[in-house]
């Protein structure tokens, strides 16, 4: 095998990996946040200001 392409194949990109991902979902009268990470999962159940 020719020097330059063992080279070239001796580089591995970085692994990419998942940081965080989440959800927002909004219904009348409140809004649902989610957030999951490597470490844990956060939410919130919030009252929005709704009709009267």
């Amino acid at each position: 095998m020719p020097e330059s392409i063992a080279c070239a194949m001796g580089h591995a990109h970085p692994t990419r990996r998942l940081i965080a991902a989440g959800i927002i979902r909004r219904t009348p009268g409140r809004t649902l946040t989610v957030r999951v990470t490597a470490v844990g999962v956060t939410g919130t159940i919030a009252k929005t200001g709704g009709a009267r």
